[in-house]
């Protein structure tokens, strides 16, 4: 016998009707913030970044491969790691599918990781993901899009991540334990792997200068994250209350 409420047709309908007006308001409130994320100032980008890419060598600029807009996913995939974030890699199972409609509305999509390529590439063709992945290794982008730590900046707390200042290296009998099995599944210890962090930044370019636009971190990323969406709207939900228990999806055991 279920204890969730229950009621008759009549009931749930009234209490539907109830809802679509709140999911109609918090629609209209999303394409009023959608508006404003467009209507911030572009800051123009001087600095020469350099990425490894399938391709060769790449500027950012040459990340737009002829589109005027680019979005860059920050994938938390440090030179450390032996595998890619599970969070970040449940994020980019959903990138296959839309790279191609983004790309022919003039929108490049690009996860950007610090890690070598070698090592992105072989991480890649293990989950079977066909979008374009650059690595940033040994440059300046992830720490000024403010998606990676030195463990100095860990130790005296002077971490800046979604636009806040905290984080102090942790304490090991005190990690939390999604962290300490996440960083194990990456290969690297809770510090090392939370010096990376996730994010996403969106850049244009127009009469030949590159722009930043947008950037978004922590739970600013939930609306690209697209089991969640899904999960919203599940009837049980997110299963928060149980912690994580996302994995990669070669990980789970056959349903």
């Amino acid at each position: 016998m279920t204890g969730h409420t229950t009621g008759t047709r009549e009931q749930w309908l009234a209490a539907r009707l109830e809802l679509l007006q709140a999911e109609k308001e918090l629609t209209r409130r999303g394409d009023e913030l959608a508006q404003q994320r467009q209507n911030l100032p572009w800051v123009r980008i001087d600095k020469a970044y350099a990425f490894d890419s399938e391709d060769g060598k790449a500027s950012l600029r040459e990340l737009f491969r002829g589109r005027s807009q680019l979005l860059v996913y920050h994938f938390m995939f440090g030179p450390d790691y032996t595998a890619g974030c599970p969070s970040c890699s449940a994020i980019a199972d959903g990138f296959n599918g839309i790279a191609v409609h983004l790309a022919n509305h003039d929108v490049m999509l690009w996860a950007v990781s610090r890690a070598p390529l070698a090592k992105l590439q072989a991480y890649k063709q293990r989950m079977g993901w066909t979008f374009p992945w650059a690595s940033s290794f040994g440059g300046d982008f992830n720490p000024d899009f403010n998606v990676f730590f030195t463990e100095e900046q860990q130790r005296n707390g002077t971490i800046e991540y979604n636009y806040a200042r905290g984080g102090h290296a942790m304490d090991a009998a005190k990690v939390p334990t999604p962290v300490a099995r996440f960083a194990a599944s990456c290969g690297t210890d809770a510090p090392t792997y939370s010096r990376e962090r996730p994010g996403l930044s969106a850049f244009v370019l127009e009469d030949g200068v590159v722009y930043h636009t947008y950037s978004a971190y922590a739970r600013g990323v939930d609306g690209i994250w697209g089991m969640n969406q899904w999960l919203d709207r599940a009837p049980k939900g997110r299963n928060q209350t149980e912690g994580p228990w996302w994995r990669r999806h070669d990980e789970y055991e056959a349903r």
